[in-house]
């Protein structure tokens, strides 16, 4: 079976999953994941299935799965920001930090409004409230409608003035 074959029926189990995923189903999500990345690894199959653990909770086996993405295709920016986001969701605000400064400099990646949020949200764990905003206000430069941004600037705000 040649490459162009195999990465065909993998791309189409990697979107099959995301549709499982999507719809909560992640049990079968996973399967599939793990059945594409079987047929042929993508970083984009191991990432995904990375956030659909992370829904679980299981964001030890998530990292580890991004930094096979990584291996993968060290270009795309998700898994850089997806491992500094679930080092936020571990409290390791120090670790996440460079991958999300990464993922900032990826080139591949199109939502680079997300590790700025992420940046943002550090600051704002840890009380630099006018850090915080500078981040929000750079996700909000990328893409002005992004309402977590929004409303994380929004709480900050009321608490400075």
């Amino acid at each position: 079976m040649s490459d162009n074959i195999q990465y065909k029926q993998a791309e189409a189990l990697w979107q099959e999953a995301y549709e499982h995923q999507i719809s909560g189903e992640f049990g079968q999500a996973i399967r599939l994941y793990k059945e594409s990345i079987a047929v042929f690894p993508t970083a984009e199959a191991y990432t995904f299935l990375a956030w659909t653990l992370s829904m679980l909770g299981r964001y030890e086996e998530a990292i580890e799965l991004c930094q096979e993405a990584i291996t993968l295709d060290p270009e795309l920016g998700n898994p850089y920001n997806d491992i500094g986001a679930y080092l936020i969701e571990l409290k390791r605000f120090d670790e996440a930090l460079p991958w999300l400064q990464m993922a900032c400099e990826a080139p591949r990646y199109e939502a680079r409004h997300y590790p700025l949020m992420n940046i943002g949200r550090i600051f704002h764990e840890r009380g630099d409230y006018r850090q915080a905003i500078i981040y929000y206000n750079k996700a909000l430069e990328l893409e002005p409608f992004y309402q977590p941004a929004l409303w994380a600037k929004q709480i900050l705000w009321g608490r400075l003035n």
